[in-house]
């Protein structure tokens, strides 16, 4: 089972060695790296690639780690006894999977994606230890050992919003996914337009990497707010002369697919008024 990339995901060859790597190894997969630079989208690629069934687990600041393994709806049980319902003689009824169990159960290898790990609590990776290194754990209410059948491609991603536990990373293939280089962010841009002008994607990507390079800002465009910034100027039946035309003069053209906060427009604006002014 060797991952490779796909056609329409391009991954570098360390992205590939640490993936197959973390196959062979049996261990959770955690990858870090800037947002949208397609940390999410790796473990849909994997399960495409590698033809597995994908258990997503998109983790919120008020996640349990014990919401992946399961919940115990005692709330029902309680209205349901009132109620006279003959159901409530069996607890399973009010056990509710989550993915984790989701994910041992299957009957198949799967890939399960813990996606932004860092938003929950600092002991939320701490609570999950023993469950991703034994890939087991006991339903106390019901006195069941569940166990995986399978061992899934586990892959963990993380914005680095918190620091992770050393016990943690310590289970862990660790991989950072780089900002795509210009010859990259290339093939990644053909895998979307097949069909985009040279000149035009030359002139857009010299501008995306300024914009990006720009000492002050305060928040870099990544590879998914490029991908959107060309979808709009392929739509509008722009051309690499009309992006020249706005070039250092003023903000970059349609730039709210690129800037998100006004702290930078504001910087951009500065920028073009002292280019205007020194002419």
């Amino acid at each position: 089972m060797k991952f490779k990339g796909t056609d329409s995901y391009i991954a570098t060859d360390d992205l590939i060695i640490a993936v197959n790597a973390a196959i062979t190894l049996e261990r959770p997969l955690l990858i870090k790296g800037e947002p949208g630079t397609g940390k999410t989208e790796l473990a849909q690629q994997v399960s495409k690639a590698l033809d597995l069934e994908i258990i997503e687990w998109h983790i919120k600041s008020t996640t349990k780690a014990s919401q992946g393994l399961y919940e115990y709806d005692a709330v029902s049980r309680l209205r349901d006894s009132q109620l006279g319902d003959k159901k409530v003689n069996d607890i399973k009824n009010y056990i509710r999977k989550g993915k984790l169990w989701q994910a041992f159960e299957a009957k198949k290898k799967c890939v399960l994606l813990i996606d932004e790990i860092d938003k929950a609590d600092i002991e939320f990776p701490n609570d999950l230890l023993q469950e991703l290194d034994k890939m087991e754990f006991h339903v106390y209410e019901t006195d069941q050992n569940i166990k995986a059948v399978q061992r899934p491609v586990v892959i963990i991603t993380s914005n680095n919003e918190k620091e992770l536990p050393d016990a943690f990373l310590r289970r862990c293939f660790f991989h950072y996914i780089k900002f795509p280089d210009l010859k990259t962010m290339q093939a990644i841009v053909h895998s979307h337009f097949p069909k985009i002008k040279e000149n035009l994607l030359a002139v857009a990507l010299t501008q995306f990497y300024e914009v990006r390079d720009t000492t002050g800002i305060k928040k870099k465009p990544s590879t998914s707010e490029v991908l959107d910034w060309l979808k709009l100027l392929l739509s509008e039946d722009l051309n690499a002369a009309d992006l020249k035309l706005s070039g250092s003069d003023s903000l970059p053209i349609l730039h709210g697919a690129l800037l998100k906060n006004e702290q930078d427009v504001h910087l951009f604006e500065r920028l073009a008024f002292l280019n205007r002014s020194q002419r």
